[in-house]
């Protein structure tokens, strides 16, 4: 996965497509995010460099309720691209165990 301008904003489509609204504000993150689920709301540091802010949506969107039905073609492909790197990565965390 390119880690460019494009694909940040379509990590961004995918949570907007579901309802979250995507902001990029001040404040002292532990991660470089912070959900607010019942407002469906992610606030990723503004300060976040652009390579940072494709990881943290990658981090972030396994861990979030996404409608994939609510999806457009392109978003769903991507949500399965990011689903399937989750899964590898929790594989592969597991095995280093």
């Amino acid at each position: 996965m390119k880690l460019n301008q494009t694909t940040l904003d379509k990590l961004e489509d995918v949570l907007e497509e579901s309802g979250y609204v995507v902001r990029y504000e001040r404040g002292t993150f532990q991660s470089g995010y912070c959900i607010l689920e019942q407002k469906k709301v992610v606030v990723l540091n503004k300060f976040l460099m652009q390579e940072s802010r494709i990881n943290t949506l990658l981090e972030l969107i396994p861990q979030v309720n996404i409608n994939f039905d609510a999806l457009t073609a392109g978003s769903q492909k991507l949500y399965e691209e990011v689903m399937a790197l989750a899964e590898a990565k929790a594989k592969a965390t597991n095995e280093e165990s």
